[in-house]
């Protein structure tokens, strides 16, 4: 295979980007060669801009752009000062967060606690772990322009973990005139107050997204660690540019047309290895849960005997190998919380380990009744790492008796589609496949999909499960690790038995990024603050 391209091919592989852009000509580096530009291939291309209404990735990444949060999370997974410092009662009811100095909106208003309460607020609706502290919150107050005070009405040893947490839903703030938007309605105007500001006449959504430094943006003094930490830009801009062909976006990272392409494929690894221009790293080491989420509310998978022979079909060794190839990179996990997480427990989980049992999974089907209810799976084209999983699974389940319907369509149609409830005729699925990152399902406060609200409050999919929420409460007013940790266990055992959901299994992505970059650093999300571009 040709590893390096000749110079005499550097013209085709511009036009080759300049298409992946939608553009005539590289038009963009005729602005952005002016200043310093970070050109970044990410996970996925963007379109949905509201970072709450979403757990998407990409979205997410645009939202650590954009927005600050009250607090950080360090590698050590600790809840470190952000926008905010606090202070907590002695009997633990009462946090007090006090806003530092400088805070400033992007359109140049100044950043206020009422703010941040409406953020709060806006945030709790969304997000699993929200949804719980509200439950145990008194009140939410704004005391004055800069302290904000959370009362709770019962113990809850979540809150500081909670408004850190690097991912799933952060608790972006926002200006309380975009906060007040009902959280089941998107925004889309991006104004925040973190390190850049995005460049709305630029956006192209699924094309290009535009982020340039916001100068009266005032970081903290700390050394940056994880989402903690001073924050301070040293770059004019960054581009989101999308190119859903990944040999593409080799091959312009390769030419210098872009400077960082987040998840390299790892068959295409070696293709960059032993380039000198090019540095590889795994940033995430505890790396990402592959799963599949089935749709609770619609034949076949609202019977739970049903959903069990699916479980009992799907293997993960498939899915790893199909998706990742290198198993230097993967391994096989039944946790619902991650393996090489403190709550790791793979009760439940063994067949999945084990490849899985089409033969039992027939016999537990026909038990079920099935009626040859149609499965319709939505199945991602354009992000590489999640094209293999609904292709794999389908497969399993068809060798045990499932009708499958794949249906092909790129990953943000697919964030469109997932939302609705109704029927598969009417827009909606039966099931889909994505990926966490470790540090979004490692306890059940944070597991998204361990919420049993239904179809008001829980994650789509939307079961309604009184048990699993009697048991997340449980888990949240323990006080002692042996007690959580025995709580989790039921969790465990309860999530694989109701199937909450299907863990796939763990695997870790490499980003690779041109030498002229430095200051890139291991974080549980992308970021681009703390990086400069060297000018040759």
């Amino acid at each position: 295979m040709t590893i390096m391209y000749p110079g005499v091919l550097r013209h085709s592989r511009q036009l080759a980007v300049a298409a992946a852009l939608g553009l005539g000509t590289l038009a963009s580096p005729l602005v952005a060669e002016a200043a310093t530009t970070i050109r970044g291939v990410m996970d996925s291309p963007l379109r949905m801009l509201d970072p709450i209404a979403t757990t998407a990735h990409i979205t997410r990444n645009h939202g650590y752009m954009v927005y600050d949060t009250l607090l950080g999370m360090d590698l050590e997974h600790q809840p470190r000062p952000q926008m905010a410092d606090w202070t907590v009662s002695d009997d633990g009811m009462t946090y007090t967060f006090t806003l530092r100095d400088g805070l400033k909106w992007h359109d140049g208003a100044p950043v206020t606690a009422a703010d941040c309460v409406a953020s709060i607020q806006r945030w709790a609706a969304r997000d699993a772990g929200g949804q719980m502290l509200m439950d145990n919150v008194a009140e939410l107050e704004a005391s004055d322009d800069k302290t904000i005070t959370l009362s709770l009405s019962k113990p809850f040893g979540y809150v500081l973990e909670l408004l850190a947490k690097p991912s799933g839903v952060p608790a972006f703030m926002m200006p309380e005139r975009i906060a007040r938007t009902p959280a089941d309605q998107t925004i889309s105007e991006a104004i925040g107050s973190g390190p850049f500001k995005f460049v709305a006449d630029e956006f192209q959504p699924g094309v290009q997204a535009v982020y340039e430094k916001f100068a009266d943006y005032v970081p903290r003094s700390e050394p940056l660690n994880g989402t903690a930490g001073g924050k301070q830009v040293e770059v004019d801009r960054v581009e989101f540019v999308a190119m859903p062909d990944a040999q593409t976006a080799m091959n312009a990272l390769q030419s210098g047309d872009i400077d960082f392409f987040e998840q390299v494929p790892i068959d295409l690894l070696p293709l960059l290895e032993g380039n000198d221009e090019i540095h590889t790293q795994v940033l995430n080491e505890l790396g990402y849960q592959s799963m599949g989420r089935m749709n609770f509310l619609q034949p076949p998978f609202d019977d739970v005997n049903i959903r069990r022979a699916a479980l009992t079909a799907l293997g993960q060794s498939d899915v790893l190998a199909a998706m990742v190839g290198n198993p230097e990179y993967y391994e096989t996990c039944g946790s619902v919380f991650g393996c090489g997480t403190p709550l790791a427990d793979e009760t439940g989980g063994q067949s999945l380990v084990d490849g899985g049992d089409p033969a039992r999974a027939r016999q537990m089907l026909e038990q079920a009744g099935y009626d040859g209810t149609p499965v319709a799976i939505l199945q991602a084209t354009d992000v590489p790492i999640l094209v293999a999983p609904p292709v794999v699974a389908a497969e399993q389940l068809r060798k045990a008796g499932f009708n499958v319907q794949l249906m092909p369509m790129d990953w943000q149609s697919i964030v469109a589609r997932r939302v609705n409830q109704g029927p598969v005729a009417q827009g909606g699925w039966n099931m889909f496949f994505t990926n966490w990152i470790v540090q979004e399902v490692w306890n059940p406060i944070n597991n998204p999909m361990l919420n049993g609200g239904g179809p008001a409050k829980a994650w789509f999919g939307w079961p309604e499960d009184e048990e699993i929420d009697r048991l997340r409460a449980e888990f949240a007013a323990a006080t002692d690790e042996a007690t959580q940790r025995e709580v989790a266990s039921r969790i465990q055992a309860h999530a694989m038995d109701y199937v909450s959901y299907v863990p796939l299994g763990q695997y870790r992505v490499v980003s690779a990024w041109r030498s002229e970059l430095e200051g890139i650093r291991p974080a549980p999300v992308p970021e681009f603050w703390g990086v400069s571009k060297r000018q040759d």
